[in-house]
């Protein structure tokens, strides 16, 4: 199936880096990982993982979702992740692959996780534009080549630190953002972290819609 850009995306945000994706009677999940609550979806076409750090990717959660799923669910991940997960039928991406999954369009960048310490070894991470609209960096500040519509931006996480963050946002200059990977914050520290990012998305005439788990944004 080829994407209909006509047709609008729903995003719904769970718990910390994973998303939903609907579109066109389809859904696609990112990033199932540890610190998301289970879940169920209806028309499950793909599954992204971003790299293999347990806050994303779950053996629970890949068996739940395949179990429920009415028909074959394409998987994409990284090498890092096919290694790590290797009972499922992964397909490697990297840099600059490009990928389809019933409506969903996928191009995917970048190569390596952040890093956390350089006495931690780095694992593969790739980021994934959906459909042209929705860009997901993983655990990266990888800046895609196209203009990016609506950014996933990470808020929180042991490699983070916002100044950083501020300047991907910067770079990226999204028209729409929303924060993601947040569960290592406090509310405190989020609320900080959603106001340096409004800030700088707001500074390129961008826009902010801050998700609590379970909200959705029409992205038509």
């Amino acid at each position: 199936m080829v994407a209909d850009y006509s047709v609008p995306m729903i995003i719904t945000k769970r718990e910390h880096a994973c998303l939903i994706v609907d579109h066109a009677g389809s859904t696609l999940v990112i990033d199932p990982g540890s610190f998301t609550a289970p879940f169920s979806v209806n028309a499950l076409a793909a599954i992204v993982v971003t790299h293999e750090h347990g806050d994303h990717v779950t053996r629970e959660h890949l068996d739940r979702l395949l179990a429920t799923a009415p028909g074959a669910v394409e998987l994409f991940a990284p090498a890092g992740v096919a290694a790590a997960h290797p009972d499922y039928h992964w397909q490697i991406v990297g840099d600059g692959d490009s990928r389809a999954a019933g409506p969903f369009s996928l191009t995917f960048s970048g190569a390596q996780h952040a890093e956390i310490h350089r006495s931690i070894p780095l694992v593969d991470n790739v980021g994934v534009f959906i459909n042209e609209t929705l860009y997901y960096p993983g655990d990266s500040y990888t800046v895609p080549a196209q203009a990016v519509p609506v950014l996933a931006v990470p808020a929180s996480a042991p490699w983070l630190k916002i100044g950083e963050v501020m300047d991907y946002l910067d770079a990226v200059r999204p028209a729409r953002a929303f924060p993601t990977h947040e569960r290592a914050n406090s509310d405190a520290g989020n609320a900080m972290a959603n106001a340096r990012i409004t800030a700088v998305v707001e500074s390129h005439g961008g826009s902010v819609t801050v998700l609590q788990p379970g909200d959705s944004i029409d992205l038509g």
